[in-house]
């Protein structure tokens, strides 16, 4: 039996990866992000604090590869900025700081308005007839399709004012749920991480929050994770990275299971305030 197929094939796949790298290495010499413009974002952004000096490094060298694999657009009269760029493009990768670029694979375009924007959705009442709304959104992830953010949200959740809210991560949580196929709160587990664990934590906090709702009582998380499972992923990603002791105290197991997925704990890094 011959094995010149075979070795040919490992072969192309070196010379591939050699490319590739290759790539790699010019992108991020010939097109870093200005250091004006990160050390300012790394200071204003209280989502990054705590992170170490390799880990910020490798954050940027992150970002600057999803800015020349992604296209930035701004719509009804917006220009997207170096600065927007790069403040979206960094959030988005804290998501994926230890789990690699390749997780945002499969689109290309990230939609950028102003502010908050109208959708038109068809809704079906209980008498079977179908009504046009409109919603007003910050933020929405396509599968397979673009990312589309609110700037003047961004921007305020960029300044940490509304604790457990940062709209990029919420929509690029969406985007990592989505790798399974439609976002229903499971996104594709690690091989030492147990299916069964993710369920029981995840169902088990999502009738919690809702059981709390409709006794009127306070949740300590944003009320809208209880729409969905996939809305309960991406807001507890959410509380995950910008108050992540908030989480921790409200659905410990939840945490846990973030932190596993991740391969992160800003419960560690993150210094917040006590009261």
């Amino acid at each position: 039996m011959s094995v010149e197929p075979e070795i040919a094939l490992w072969g192309n796949m070196s010379i591939w990866k050699w490319l590739e790298h290759q790539r790699i290495r010019y992108t991020l010499s010939h097109h870093p992000i200005p250091h004006e413009t990160w050390h300012g974002l790394m200071h204003k952004a209280d989502v990054f604090r705590g992170l170490t000096a390799v880990e910020r490094a490798h954050l940027r060298e992150l970002s600057t590869l999803f800015l020349q694999r992604k296209s930035f657009s701004g719509v009804q009269g917006l220009t997207v900025s170096m600065d927007m760029a790069v403040a979206v493009a960094a959030q988005a990768c804290l998501l994926i700081l230890k789990l690699g670029l390749d997780y945002y694979d499969g689109w290309v375009e990230i939609v950028i308005y102003p502010e908050a924007f109208k959708v038109p959705r068809e809704v079906a009442g209980n008498d079977g007839l179908v009504t046009h709304q409109e919603h007003i959104l910050s933020g929405e992830s396509w599968s397979r399709g673009p990312v589309i953010l609110s700037w003047d949200t961004a921007v305020e959740d960029i300044s940490g004012h509304c604790s457990g809210h940062n709209v990029v991560i919420h929509e690029f949580a969406h985007k990592l749920d989505m790798l399974n196929g439609s976002a229903n709160g499971m996104p594709p587990l690690h091989s030492d991480m147990v299916r069964q664990q993710w369920t029981t934590a995840f169902s088990e906090a999502f009738e919690q929050l809702q059981q709390q709702l409709t006794h009127h009582q306070h949740p300590h998380i944003n009320a809208y994770a209880a729409t969905s499972p996939a809305e309960f992923f991406a807001v507890c990603s959410e509380y995950f990275f910008t108050s992540p002791r908030i989480l921790h105290r409200q659905f410990p197991a939840v945490y846990d299971q973030l932190r596993m997925f991740y391969r992160q704990d800003p419960g560690e890094r993150l210094v917040e305030d006590p009261t």
